[in-house]
């Protein structure tokens, strides 16, 4: 049963002038609205299938990204490349899907369908991230999160994975972080504690460092990944918030 589908319509790789559409989402909402729906779940998903793709850099820059998103205010182009439009003519389809034995978003009964031939992981990626910005409200919120989860996860595609996409997991971060989160966000990114708040640029700089440092692909342990990516996007965040 599909459940969940995603177009996302992207220039050829080779191609000089690089562009990028939002085509359908069908996006489902949680019903109840407790957490991530369907919709989330596929989006969670894709970012899952090809964040892997990408270099620490532009790992970084996706997680700008979605950090504008979620603010909600205007979003600079191009990013990593590429130009946000409505136009979709000369533009490559690729679709991704969701499919389930049932409707009630079970991970276990989970299972996608990536179309990934004709594009790269980067307009993928960047496709996932515009659709849940573009989404609802009644989505919007918990499909960025369910992104940045995503974006954040080094592990198997199947149960696992939607199980935390729907959950997340239980943070390592130290129980003073509710009482200090500035200074738990500081020390998360090897900033010093200084009177002021440092520069917005030092804190993402600061970001990319640590980013680099946790890239599976440069040797960090994949079952210790996705918790350290989201705890250091959790600091910027905070850092960077307001």
């Amino acid at each position: 049963m599909l459940l969940a589908e995603l177009e996302i319509f992207h220039s050829r790789p080779i191609a000089p002038t690089r562009r990028i559409a939002v085509g359908r989402a069908w996006l489902p909402a949680s019903p109840d609205g407790s957490g991530p729906g369907l919709g989330a779940l596929l989006l969670g998903a894709v970012c899952a299938r090809f964040a892997p793709g990408l270099t620490p850099d532009r790992l970084g820059e996706v997680m700008e990204l979605v950090h504008e998103l979620e603010q909600g205010g205007p979003v600079a182009q191009p990013r990593l490349r590429h130009r946000l439009q409505h136009d979709r003519v000369g533009l490559t389809r690729s679709r991704q899907r969701l499919f389930g034995t049932c409707g009630d978003g079970s991970a276990e009964r989970l299972t996608c369908e990536f179309d990934g031939s004709r594009a790269t992981a980067s307009q993928l990626v960047l496709g996932s991230a515009y659709a849940a910005g573009l989404s609802g409200p009644a989505v919007r919120t918990e499909a960025l999160r369910a992104v940045r989860r995503g974006l954040a996860w080094r592990g198997d595609l199947g149960p696992a994975l939607f199980s935390y996409l729907k959950a997340g997991r239980t943070s390592s971060r130290p129980a003073r972080a509710a009482a200090d989160p500035v200074g738990w966000a500081l020390e998360v990114l090897g900033l010093d504690r200084e009177v002021e708040l440092p520069e917005q640029a030092a804190v993402r700089q600061c970001f990319r460092e640590a980013l680099w440092a946790v890239h599976p692909d440069l040797g960090a342990a994949e079952t210790e990944a996705a918790d350290r990516i989201a705890e250091l996007s959790e600091a910027r965040r905070i850092l960077l918030a307001g």
